[in-house]
C-alpha cells in the first residue's frame, strides 16, 4: 500500500505536493515514522529509498527558483576547470533574501539589472529546475570576480572554452558590452591565446 502512495508524490516533494496528491498529514508523519520518506531541507523530503542525483541542487532549488550556478561551479558544469569547488557558487539577484538550507553553499548577489544575462535553467530531479548560467557568462564573471577566485580560474577556463569546436571569441565579447571593466583583460587575454 505505501509503495503505490511514495509513486504518486516523486522521489523529491514539498508536504503540499504530498497533500495535493491526496496524502493526509497521519499518513505522511507514519511514512516519516516507519522512515519511508526523509527530511532533506525545511520543507522538502524524500523517498528514503531512491537515490536523487544533484540533490544539493534540488535542495537549493526549492529554497529560491531564482538560485543561479555561477563561477567555479558554473564553470565546472560546462567542464571549462579542474576545480571541484568544495561549496556550491549560487548566485541571486541584488537585494534576494538569502535562504538559510543545509546544502553547502557560497552565496552571491548579482545585479538585478544583468542576472538574466546568459542564464538558463536545467531539469533536476523531482520537477525542480536551477538556473545555469552559460559558458561565456561563467567566464566573463570569473573574470569579473577575480579578486575572489584568483586571475587563473577566468584565464584557465578561457583557455578550454577556445579549445572547443565552435567556441566564437565574438559571442564572448558581445557579452561584455554589458560588463565593461572586463572588456580590456579579456581582449588582452584573447590575443594572447589566439
Amino acid at each position: 500500500m505505501s509503495r503505490r502512495l511514495l509513486d504518486r508524490i516523486g522521489p523529491v516533494f514539498r508536504w503540499s505536493d504530498a497533500h495535493a496528491a491526496g496524502l493526509s498529514d497521519p499518513v505522511l508523519y507514519g511514512l516519516l515514522e516507519e522512515g519511508r520518506i526523509e527530511r532533506v531541507s525545511h520543507g522538502l523530503y524524500r523517498v528514503a529509498e531512491v537515490e536523487i542525483p544533484d540533490l544539493d541542487l534540488v535542495v537549493i532549488a526549492a529554497a529560491n527558483d531564482r538560485a543561479t550556478l555561477c563561477l567555479t561551479s558554473a564553470l565546472a558544469r560546462h567542464d571549462l576547470t579542474d576545480q571541484i569547488p568544495s561549496r556550491i557558487d549560487i548566485a541571486l539577484p541584488r537585494g534576494t533574501r538569502q535562504p538559510k538550507i543545509s546544502a553547502p553553499v557560497r552565496w552571491h548577489q548579482f545585479a538585478t539589472a544583468t542576472f538574466d544575462l546568459g542564464r538558463e535553467v536545467i531539469e533536476l530531479e523531482g520537477g525542480f529546475w536551477i538556473g545555469l548560467y552559460s559558458a561565456e557568462r561563467s567566464i566573463i564573471d570569473a573574470y569579473r570576480l577575480r579578486h575572489l577566485e584568483g586571475d587563473e580560474l577566468g584565464r584557465e577556463a578561457l583557455k578550454s572554452w577556445l579549445r572547443r569546436r565552435g567556441s566564437q571569441p565574438s559571442r564572448l565579447l558581445d557579452v561584455t558590452t554589458s560588463f565593461p571593466k572586463v572588456q580590456g583583460r579579456l581582449r588582452e587575454d584573447l590575443r594572447v591565446l589566439l
